[in-house]
């Protein structure tokens, strides 16, 4: 008896504050559709804890409704960089002459790097091995192979913008001739 009671409660609340919960979630979404379905799994979340639940439902589906939109904000973004990827292989896997030209290019850029940032890229990502690995090989903490690397990239993701900036002004020039 007491749970049919406890969905009345939950059903007399969403029935009062479906509407304003449902705007938050556009808004946290970017559309009807999108938060229609952040706030139906808000809801299923709220649900699962119902029978146990005494504190505030606004503020739990709020709370909610905030943490979802944030969690697939995430994953699309990681989506987007995973996509990225994935058409740039599906691309080198048509032209053998572009893997070579790609590894060319990748190889000038690593040769730019310090020394001891492409020493941790290349044992990290050409030879595979793991932080504590390398460290290892290298002779030094796995914090400082942590930092090498994360350094490392972003100066060749610089190096690479470069570079391409540079091509596209060169690819430029020659359709003017």
């Amino acid at each position: 008896m007491a749970a049919e009671r406890n969905a009345a409660e939950l059903e007399l609340f969403l029935a009062g504050r479906a509407d304003h919960l449902l705007r938050t979630a556009v808004l946290l979404a970017g559309s009807r559709e999108a938060g229609e379905d952040l706030l139906q799994t808000a809801v299923e979340r709220l649900l699962r804890r119902w029978h146990r639940f005494d504190g505030d439902p606004e503020g739990y589906l709020r709370r909610t409704l905030c943490n979802l939109a944030t969690d697939r904000h995430r994953r699309a973004g990681r989506w987007r960089q995973k996509e990225r990827l994935l058409r740039a292989g599906w691309r080198q896997a048509q032209d053998p002459a572009g893997q070579v030209d790609l590894r060319d290019a990748l190889v000038r850029l690593l040769l730019r790097l310090p020394a001891r940032q492409r020493a941790v890229l290349v044992l990290r990502y050409w030879e595979q091995l793991t932080d504590a690995e390398t460290a290892a090989v290298l002779g030094c903490a796995e914090g400082t192979v942590r930092s090498a690397v994360s350094r490392g990239l972003t100066r060749m993701r610089e190096l690479a913008d470069e570079w391409n900036d540079t091509a596209a002004v060169s690819g430029r020039e020659e359709e003017r001739s």
